[in-house]
């Protein structure tokens, strides 16, 4: 074997095995989910994540998306709890005997409906061990304040569109309202 091709292959040895060392996850996927306030940026970050998918693409979208609504979560997020705990002992005849039973339950739902725009996608990380994609979004303060002035700024005709399918929109969240307090009255 040549002195060239011994280098070639110590070199390419030594290449992949820095980066299979080196590799890992970036501190956001550790991280999730979070807001800075630096100086001269403020801004939220949200992290999704997704397993065992196959069709490579649609991970990507489903994690986005999850990042997506990680950042609305940090908004507002309706939460409802219930937990349920029973406990009991029985004796008999002497009382040296007991039976004991005990039963645990807790049903946490959780909904959030906001509308985020300037919403941008940041990073994205596969992790090949497991299958597991992840997606780093962010949304700047900054931006969305001049999402919001603009919305405000908007004509007529576009308005009333907005204001025709947000009634829309309202009326399927009524209904998922109706839903969540029809299960929290049982």
């Amino acid at each position: 074997m040549s002195i060239r091709l011994t280098r070639l292959l110590i070199f390419s040895f030594l290449s992949y095995s820095l980066v299979a060392c080196g590799g890992g996850a970036p501190n956001w996927v550790k991280k999730g989910s979070m807001a800075f306030n630096n100086d001269d940026t403020q801004e939220i970050y949200g992290v999704g994540s997704i397993v065992g998918v196959k069709n490579e693409p649609l991970a990507w979208e489903a994690a986005e998306n999850r990042s997506r609504a990680n950042l609305a979560k940090t908004f507002r997020t309706y939460t409802a709890y219930l937990m349920e705990d029973y406990a009991a002992s029985t004796t008999a005849g002497n009382f040296t005997e007991s039976t004991e039973e005990q039963n645990v339950e807790r049903a946490i739902k959780t909904f959030t409906a906001v509308t985020l725009n300037g919403v941008r996608l940041v990073d994205r990380y596969k992790d090949e061990d497991n299958t597991t994609y992840y997606v780093l979004t962010k949304l700047s303060y900054k931006e969305m304040k001049d999402v919001i002035q603009q919305a405000q700024e908007l004509d007529e005709d576009v308005r009333e569109f907005v204001k025709k399918n947000a009634e829309r929109v309202f009326k399927k969240l009524e209904k998922e309202e109706a839903k969540r307090s029809g299960a929290i009255n049982e």
